[in-house]
């Protein structure tokens, strides 16, 4: 044993949604079910115990006219920390954070490389904007530049049309997905629209980001082929804004994004309802504030998901997701502390009494 203290975690530690146990130790940053032997600095904090929370689109080291600097960037990642968020996905970034994996105070990211985009197709500063002919190469190069993730913009609004179509064609979205695939990467994929994704699907795409577009004929699809979604619903209560500033330039556009806003729960309730997984996710970053995780667990129960369901959305679901531990024995010591049962109440998530990262208590 180091001199490290040992921190004593008593109360109700839900290891699972049915798993709950009354104390874990932490012992040189990991997880004990043991009372270690021998131990004389010891420091007791009480409370209701989650994993560290999950936000699964999130991007970190991007502002609202893309990369920051780093001093911006920590900002961003102390943020999210101090609301309970431990382990990020950044859902595309054009910032190199790796400097990040060597803080220990600071969130564990998993990353998606940059955002690969249609040339002139999304925000400019964010993404590689290329054409088809150039997708497998820059996938191929996000792929080995990101941690087990890519992340394509699946449609944006085509000025010419005026409303939002899809950004690739069915073969050369088929072609890039398989060639991530081969790499060890998984695919995610920016979709608003309806239009964008069948194709996606069909072609093998592993999750789609916000999927407003999801319609009763497209959620079977998605539930046969286990493609999971991140609705971002706190991203997507932008929508009357954005649409009310692109009214007299593309009012077609504008009417779109209304309906899908106005859809917005019921689409997401019937994704869960047919066994489509759903994870949290608030696309903080670009010009959305980071903290906002408890916000959108509270999104997904409004949109009629159970509490402790939109509870393992950001806890134990999504850590299995994407196959980090939660608070499993000798796991590393990330869990967030509360003073009441978020089971209970999902907004006890906007109000932790402790943070636990690496096993030292943060603030």
């Amino acid at each position: 044993m180091s001199d490290q203290a040992v921190l004593h975690v008593k109360g109700r530690v839900l290891v699972g949604p049915e798993d709950v146990r009354d104390e874990l130790w932490v012992v040189d940053g990991r997880i004990s079910y043991d009372r270690p032997l021998g131990a004389r600095d010891i420091r007791t904090v009480e409370g209701w115990v989650l994993p560290g929370l999950v936000d699964a689109h999130c991007h970190v080291g991007l502002g609202p006219h893309g990369p920051v600097d780093e001093d911006v960037a920590e900002k961003q990642a102390l943020t999210d920390r101090e609301a309970g968020t431990l382990l990020i996905r950044d859902a595309g970034s054009p910032s190199d954070t790796r400097w990040i994996d060597d803080r220990e105070d600071l969130p564990k990211i998993i990353r998606a490389g940059r955002h690969i985009a249609r040339t002139r197709r999304y925000i400019r500063g964010f993404a590689h904007e290329i054409e088809p002919e150039d997708l497998v190469a820059y996938v191929a190069r996000e792929a080995r530049r990101g941690d087990g993730w890519v992340k394509l913009v699946g449609d944006w609004i085509d000025r010419e049309v005026g409303d939002l179509t899809p950004s690739w064609p069915r073969e050369a979205a088929e072609a890039a997905i398989a060639e991530a695939h081969r790499l060890g990467a998984r695919v995610t994929a920016h979709c608003f629209a309806e239009s964008s994704l069948r194709d996606l699907v069909e072609s093998g795409i592993d999750c789609v980001e916000h999927a407003t577009g999801l319609t009763d004929d497209l959620i079977p699809l998605f539930a046969s082929r286990g493609v999971a979604i991140v609705p971002t619903l706190v991203n997507i209560a932008t929508f009357p804004k954005l649409a009310e500033g692109g009214e007299s330039k593309f009012p077609r556009w504008s009417a779109h994004m209304r309906r899908l806003y106005e859809r917005r729960y019921d689409t997401v309730r019937g994704a869960y309802d047919a066994g489509i997984p759903v994870f949290v996710g608030t696309d903080a970053g670009g010009t959305l504030p980071h903290g906002l995780v408890a916000a959108e667990v509270a999104e997904l129960v409004t949109a009629g998901i159970p509490p402790v369901e939109a509870l393992s959305a950001t806890t134990w679901g999504a850590r299995k997701w994407l196959g980090r531990p939660g608070l499993e024995e000798g796991a590393a010591a990330d869990l967030v502390v509360y003073e009441r049962d978020p089971r209970t109440d999902v907004r006890v998530l906007g109000a932790p009494s402790r943070v636990v990262l690496e096993g030292r208590v943060t603030g």
